[in-house]
């Protein structure tokens, strides 16, 4: 099976570096094939036959012995991203001001996120909650500052533990997944 594994983060403002190359080298001791990794904010491909919870508990160890700061992390199968991708309504495709996708990480119940999203009032914004994620679109940058994203989504207990990637990273994620076989 392959997988993209999602890293929460890293290698932001000369904070909680991780070298890619280094991290990859990890995931291959520890068994996992292909490893491959797209820019420098955590973005990993790797394939293995184990199941999906040996994986979790393999990475979370990996990373704890190896790092000094806790990263939250997702994982999801090659197959249920594209098929995210594939479900996602019209206005994605949208000229937005803005995008961004806020992976729900493994060991977080998606209830808290669903409740705030149902209670919130929208400015300027329009949200689509799938399976692994929740698509965030804005509509004009110039009122972002007025947005529920900035004013209230940042302020919630769950979002220092979900794995946020823009729009444009989401895509080409998605045309590196298409493109393996």
């Amino acid at each position: 099976m392959r997988y993209i594994l999602l890293l929460r983060g890293i290698n932001v403002g000369g904070k909680n570096k991780v070298s890619m190359s280094d991290l990859k080298k990890s995931l291959t001791s520890e068994c996992f094939e292909d490893v491959d990794s797209y820019i420098n904010s955590g973005n990993l491909f790797f394939s293995t036959d184990e199941s999906y919870e040996d994986c979790i508990f393999k990475i979370k160890s990996l990373l704890e012995r190896n790092y000094d700061f806790h990263i939250p992390f997702t994982l999801i199968s090659r197959e249920d991203y594209l098929e995210e991708k594939a479900g996602l309504p019209d206005w994605w495709k949208e000229d937005l001001a803005r995008k961004d996708v806020l992976f729900v990480n493994n060991n977080i119940d998606k209830t808290a996120i669903i409740d705030f999203i149902n209670n919130s009032e929208f400015y300027n914004e329009i949200v689509y909650i799938g399976k692994n994620a929740i698509f965030w679109g804005k509509y004009d940058e110039s009122e972002y500052l007025k947005s529920t994203y900035h004013k209230k989504l940042i302020k919630q207990d769950f979002y220092k533990r979900i794995t946020i990637r823009n729009g444009r990273t989401f895509e080409k994620i998605s045309e590196i997944l298409e493109k393996e076989k």
